[in-house]
């Protein structure tokens, strides 16, 4: 069901050279990013009309309109259950927590006596937010896009979810997002929301569909973030310098670093959850116990079979070259493979799993022993769920309140202050040929050459 690679009894090769030993999905962004080209600009072109005919092609639905009137919105919230809405709440509660903490406070340096910067933090002025609705519905990715651009002050917030086929004969909800992501946008205060999903949902945000005469259009954003499949990456890719992005997401990872204390099924239950997201999903396990590698082989098969999703999303997951069973000689070997691997999240279950959490320097996330699975980071730990995949971890961040932010640089020098510097700053503008910034500041003294 899953493979393994043996890398005992080897010398580990550094940097890119191990990262090539480890199984990783097939995400071939550039490939898909020719096929979104003419969807992005026929959205360009035609606004709202063009969202409704690709919701025809793409979703089976035939829309009039695209914005989710509120009645909408508040009837999802009014028929949602009431146990998932009160899991929702702790959700968005825990995650307000978390990501307030993370808000950035003004900050004034005095570089010399009547010289300082100061960096101030500004949220963008608007955010186009994308909810996927394709195999599964994901009202907690509403919750863990929605709440760090609130904390972070984002004045303006729009979010599109793919419209879905009518369930039967005169449903109200056909052509709306799924009422599950509805009903979290109204707990959010989210009412801005269209029935639009793939690559045309980043192009409407990217150029906006507002048009003379027309009540729905969607003003353009500044950013867009959110998961979503490889078209949506693609159209991410297609926008990048025009709009801000979080990243392309790829298939989700999860890779668990775990020695001979940790518990076969739960190391099986949590590859298996994160393999029912996707067949492109990747779980790997990463070990110096051959028999903590057999028992969780064994494992797998019962807590596979006993599952919902086995055919399409589990079964293809961990059988393919994505994911694996990592043998290595020893934990320090481990950490060097997880790191190298770069997961999106990073699940540790050792004797001594916090020493080597704060060792671990690529991870999207990190999850901390027998008790902290990576489910618990999905819905309610408090932590974002929009991670860095395809090993990204090794340069990017997962989404926070700092996304949101742009640090602008604020200078206020005196008269003085300038003077005390300024021969610098025209020995420098002449050693770089620009004169003029030379004269910039000359132009403001009677200017002569020091020592003269």
């Amino acid at each position: 069901m899953i493979s393994r690679i043996d890398l005992r009894g080897e010398t580990l090769p550094e940097g890119s050279a191990l990262r090539d030993l480890l199984p990783r999905a097939e995400f071939d962004v550039s490939a898909a990013l020719e096929k979104v080209r003419p969807i992005c600009e026929d959205v360009h072109h035609r606004g709202n009309a063009a969202l409704i005919d690709y919701a025809e092609r793409f979703d089976g639905v035939r829309q009039e309109k695209v914005r989710v009137p509120a009645e909408a919105l508040a009837e999802a919230l009014r028929e949602l259950d009431p146990a998932v809405r009160a899991a929702l709440e702790e959700s968005i509660r825990r995650a307000r927590i978390v990501h307030r903490a993370q808000r950035r406070p003004a900050h004034t340096t005095q570089v010399v006596p009547g010289g300082t910067v100061t960096e101030k933090w500004v949220p963008v002025d608007r955010v186009g937010l994308y909810a996927p609705g394709g195999r599964s519905v994901y009202p907690s990715s509403v919750i863990m896009n929605a709440v760090p651009a609130q904390e972070a002050g984002v004045p303006s917030m729009a979010l599109a979810s793919p419209p879905q086929k009518p369930r039967f004969e005169g449903d109200p909800a056909g052509g709306l997002p799924h009422p599950t992501i509805l009903a979290a946008c109204a707990l959010l205060g989210i009412d801005e929301v269209y029935a639009v999903g793939g690559a045309q949902a980043v192009a409407m945000f990217a150029y906006g569909t507002e048009r003379p005469g027309e009540t729905d259009g969607c003003p353009p954003a500044n950013m867009v973030t959110g998961p979503g499949n490889i078209w949506v990456a693609a159209a991410k890719r297609y926008f990048t310098g025009r709009i801000g992005i979080d990243a392309e997401a790829g298939p989700t990872e999860i890779a668990i670093l775990a020695d001979s204390t940790a518990d076969p099924a739960h190391v099986a239950a949590d590859l298996i959850s994160q393999a029912e997201h996707d067949p492109m999903a990747a779980a790997v396990l990463v070990t110096d116990s051959e028999e903590l590698a057999r028992r969780v082989e064994k494992e797998l098969a019962p807590q596979v079979a006993a599952s919902k999703h086995i055919e399409d999303r589990i079964t293809p997951a961990l059988a393919g070259k994505q994911s694996a069973i990592v043998l290595v000689d020893g934990i320090e070997e481990g950490l060097r493979v997880v790191d190298a691997y770069g997961a999106e999240h990073l699940e540790i279950q050792t004797a001594d799993a916090a020493a080597l959490a704060e060792r671990v320097r690529n991870a999207g996330a990190i999850f901390v022993g027998p008790w902290a699975p990576v489910s618990l980071g999905d819905y309610c730990a408090g932590s974002n769920h929009v991670l860095p995949t395809g090993g990204c971890a090794c340069h990017s961040s997962g989404l926070s309140v700092q996304s949101f932010l742009r640090g602008i640089h604020v200078v206020d020098y005196t008269r003085d202050a300038l003077a005390e510097v300024a021969h610098h700053v025209v020995t420098l503008a002449e050693a770089e040929d620009l004169p003029a910034h030379g004269a910039a500041i000359k132009a403001r003294f009677e200017w002569k050459v020091p020592g003269q």
